[in-house]
């Protein structure tokens, strides 16, 4: 065997069993189940392998067998993947994971809330958009906060657990523009586009697929702008556009570990030139000054960041959010 291929599935393997181990265990028993059974299955490692670097996710791969029908126990899923592997090479290849966790904008708030009003949001990688909308949203905090829009309660409403140091805003951001940048942006009047982001939805989270629903029919009243493009390449033309009498904010969640080493390194070096501040929802170890609090436990791995400074750890759908240190 050729060393180059036999090393590709070994990364395969590893990957899906750190998956399994690390992000879906106590998360989703169906997606530990199955990146399990995969990184142990020669079979489907050949076969996920093959596919170019960038595609082999987990998300992505078992998103892609659950449009085709995966569901249930890893049988199921190997049965998927053996008879409709064209099809499903043909989604991974033409498809990319875009999350869109409108429930992350309950842990941003209290940073976006914080800043000098109005806001101009900027979102990089925005997907749908939906991250663009945190005005638009009810939010109930367990410390007994209750926020609503300035109409009345939302029909999304997301709710969040705070930790020791932190603490609930006392009141919704003022947006006065918004804007998003995404390779691919997603239409959200495209019905089988919106349907490629409930398979992203793991299997049991019922909670966030109809909050996902229910935010997209917020979105379709008003939708965001989400310009097409690189974010290294439009960014800077896209925030000459925002008011000069807001705040711009630039942000994102999940998505710098998408972007190569280089990509990311520009990134950063190109946000710190434009004026407002940048707020930044990532893994842990995406960033360098955020690598120091990577934590073991999955439901602790992002880390909040406020112009480039580590202020929390938070879930990664939005669920909790907990001050750096406690304080």
């Amino acid at each position: 065997m050729d060393p180059a291929i036999h090393r590709g599935e070994s990364a395969v393997a590893d990957a899906y069993r750190a998956f399994a181990e690390q992000e879906a265990r106590g998360v989703s028993a169906t997606y530990e189940a199955w990146a399990l059974g995969i990184s142990a299955d020669p079979e489907l490692v050949d076969l996920v392998a093959a596919l170019p670097p960038g595609k082999r996710q987990p998300n992505l791969v078992l998103a892609a067998a659950r449009r085709h029908g995966a569901a249930g126990g890893y049988d199921a899923l190997r049965s998927t993947l053996l008879t409709c592997w064209p099809q499903v090479r043909a989604t991974v290849l033409s498809h990319a994971t875009q999350t869109n966790e409108a429930n992350r904008c309950a842990v941003l708030l209290p940073f976006l809330a914080a800043l000098p009003q109005p806001l101009a949001l900027l979102e990089v990688g925005a997907s749908a958009g939906l991250c663009l909308l945190p005005d638009r949203y009810s939010y109930r905090y367990d410390d007994g906060t209750a926020l609503d829009p300035a109409d009345g309660s939302s029909d999304v409403v997301l709710p969040c657990a705070l930790g020791p140091g932190t603490t609930a805003p006392g009141r919704l951001p003022e947006v006065v523009w918004r804007a998003g940048v995404d390779l691919d942006p997603i239409d959200v009047h495209d019905a089988d586009r919106c349907a490629w982001l409930e398979a992203l939805v793991w299997p049991e989270h019922d909670d966030r697929r109809a909050r996902l629903r229910a935010a997209l029919d917020v979105a379709r009243r008003d939708p965001p702008r989400v310009v097409a493009g690189d974010l290294l390449d439009v960014l800077p033309s896209l925030a000459a556009e925002a008011p000069r009498d807001a705040t711009l904010v630039v942000l994102h969640s999940a998505v710098l570990a998408y972007l190569p080493a280089t990509a990311r390194a520009a990134f950063v070096d190109l946000v710190g030139t434009l004026p407002g501040h940048w707020l930044s929802y990532e893994g842990a170890r995406v960033l360098p000054a955020t690598t120091p609090h990577a934590s073991a436990d999955a439901t602790r791995s992002f880390v909040v960041s406020v112009d480039g400074v580590p202020r929390a750890l938070a879930d990664p759908h939005g669920r909790a959010l907990d001050a750096i240190g406690g304080a």
